[in-house]
């Protein structure tokens, strides 16, 4: 008992203290720019344009579940003002930041891990090695930039089609006009709750991308480590997303 919980214990410390070594070592790549620049933009059209149908869909059902369960309580209560804020917080502020970031690791994260171990297993990256190529400037930081940029926008385009969803779904099942959803969403002034998802969105980007590249260039013991490195990475991806909405969270109600 006690040498299962000393060896998860170290094993989540080599995770934290590898994937925050390897976010350092992609910082001094950055400054000044040492990383190949045609990967980077075709990483954000990998990250970005081929996620944005899951962060669409899962935004819209995220808007649309929050209107459902707002609407109980208003109805309930008579408080048909609290509406549009009681949408917009959860969708602005904490439900839409996780769903997404969590919709994001399992794409994005994942494959991102099984690429690179993939690479590892088949010895590319030890090529590039022999060739005197650093391989973190050329595998790692167009990924990095790509998740850490494209995350950030795609929460800005789930936000609205969260909103959408609910507008639809307050209009067509709920029974409450689409407008005075959207007036009072208007009137509630979420700048914050907006701007702390952005910020829990750039947070998200950071922790896949160093997280998913750690386990990814970590791999041991062929095909079947591979996958073990991808489940390992989906998990601690879940878990840092609930550990970073906590603290950002915390922060923003000091």
């Amino acid at each position: 008992m006690a040498s299962s919980v000393g060896g998860a214990v170290l094993a989540i410390a080599e995770t934290i203290g590898g994937a925050v070594t390897l976010l350092f070592r992609i910082l001094r790549a950055l400054f000044p720019p040492r990383y190949d620049a045609e990967g980077v933009w075709r990483s954000f059209y990998n990250v970005g344009v081929k996620s944005y149908p899951i962060v669409v869909m899962t935004a819209l059902f995220v808007g649309a579940i929050m209107v459902i369960q707002t609407a109980f309580y208003v109805k309930k209560t008579g408080a048909t003002g609290i509406i549009g804020y009681g949408v917009g917080f959860s969708v602005f502020a904490e439900i839409g930041p996780i769903l997404i970031g969590l919709m994001f690791s399992g794409r994005v994260g994942a494959n991102n891990t099984a690429e690179l171990g993939t690479m590892v297993v088949t010895e590319q990256v030890d090529a590039l090695r022999a060739l005197a190529i650093d391989p973190l400037p050329y595998l790692v930081v167009p990924r990095f930039l790509a998740m850490l940029g494209m995350l950030t926008l795609l929460m800005v385009l789930g936000d609205l089609f969260a909103i959408v969803g609910a507008a639809l779904t307050a209009q067509l099942l709920v029974g409450f006009h689409w407008r005075v959803l959207v007036a009072d969403l208007l009137q509630s002034r979420l700048l914050d709750e907006f701007t702390m998802g952005l910020v829990k969105a750039a947070c998200f980007g950071i922790s896949i991308s160093c997280i998913s590249c750690y386990f990814g260039l970590a791999v041991r013991g062929g095909a079947t480590g591979v996958g073990r490195a991808v489940n390992n990475s989906v998990v601690s991806n879940a878990t840092a997303i609930f550990v970073i909405d906590f603290v950002v969270g915390y922060l923003y109600s000091l």
